[in-house]
C-alpha cells in the first residue's frame, strides 16, 4: 500500500477512480441493507444521524481494512469468526423488527443502532477491501477519493431501503436473510484469497487446512450451500425469537 499525489488530468486517474466507485456501490449494497434495517425503526430525528454515522463507520473501515489487507488475510478463522458475528447480527435485527410495536424512543438506542451498524460493517468490508485495493493497485489515496465520493450513494440507497421497510415491513425478512446468507458464504469464504496470476487472471487461491479446503472437500458448491444454510438459520431462529418475545409480553 502507498500513498501518491492524484494526477486529476489523467485519464488514468479517472479509469481507476471510476473502478473503485463502481466496485464500492455494487459491494456496498449489503452494507446499505444492514444500515437500513438497523435504523428504520428509530424516530426520523435520529433515523438520518444513524444513517449518516453508519455510512461513515463503513468507509472509515474499509479504509482501515484496504491499508491492512495484506496482515488481514493471513489471520487464520478471521472470516469464521466474522460469519458467526454477522449471524448473530442478523438474527437480533429480525427478531427486533417482528417484535410489535418497536419504535425506539430512548436516545441511548441510537447509539446502540450505530454500534451495531458499525459491527456488521466490520465484518463485511474485507472481501470489499480486497476488491478495491486490486481496483486501485494499492494506491491508498485514489481508495480514500473513491470511497468519499461513495458515501453519498451508500446513504441515498440505505434511505431508500428504510422507506421501502416502512411501507413493506415484510422485506425486512429479506434483509435479514440477506445478511443471513452473506454470513454463511463469509464463513465458507475463510481462507480463499484472490490473487493475479503472472498472465493478470485473477485466479482463486484456497489455503491448505483452512475452513475452506476442509467445506471444499465436504460439500460441493460449499459458499453457496453455506449462504442457503446462514439464510435459512438467521430466519428460522429471528423468528422463533420473535414469538417467543411476542408471547411473553402478551402474557404479562
Amino acid at each position: 500500500m502507498h500513498f501518491s499525489i492524484p494526477v486529476i488530468t489523467s485519464a488514468l486517474f479517472w479509469a481507476s477512480l471510476w473502478k473503485i466507485i463502481v466496485a464500492n456501490v455494487i459491494l456496498s449494497g449489503d452494507n446499505a441493507v444492514v444500515i437500513a434495517l438497523a435504523s428504520h425503526n428509530l424516530e426520523e430525528k435520529y433515523r438520518r444521524p444513524a444513517i449518516l454515522l453508519g455510512s461513515l463507520g463503513a468507509i472509515v473501515m474499509l479504509i482501515a481494512f484496504c491499508a491492512l489487507v495484506n496482515y488481514l488475510l493471513t489471520v487464520p478463522y478471521l472470516k469464521l469468526v466474522g460469519g458467526l458475528l454477522l449471524l448473530w447480527i442478523g438474527i437480533k435485527l429480525l427478531a427486533e423488527e417482528e417484535e410489535e410495536g418497536s419504535k425506539i424512543k430512548a436516545h441511548g438506542t441510537l447509539l446502540a443502532a450505530v454500534g451495531t451498524i458499525s459491527l456488521a460493517n466490520t465484518v463485511m468490508s474485507l472481501d470489499n477491501a480486497i476488491a478495491m485495493a486490486a481496483a486501485a493497485h494499492g494506491d491508498m489515496t485514489m481508495i480514500a477519493i473513491g470511497l468519499v465520493v461513495s458515501v453519498p450513494v451508500i446513504m441515498l440507497g440505505a434511505s431508500i431501503i428504510s422507506t421501502i421497510l416502512d411501507r413493506f415491513p415484510w422485506v425486512a425478512v429479506i434483509g435479514a436473510g440477506l445478511i443471513g446468507w452473506i454470513a454463511g458464504d463469509v464463513m465458507a469464504s475463510d481462507g480463499r484469497v484472490d490473487q493475479v496470476d503472472a498472465g493478470g487472471k485473477l485466479m482463486e487461491v484456497v489455503t491448505p487446512g483452512s475452513s475452506a479446503a476442509w467445506l471444499d472437500a465436504l460439500i460441493p458448491h460449499a459458499e453457496e450451500v453455506c449462504g442457503a444454510f446462514g439464510a435459512g438459520l438467521v430466519l428460522v431462529i429471528g423468528l422463533w425469537v420473535a414469538r417467543r418475545k411476542a408471547a411473553s409480553s402478551a402474557s404479562s
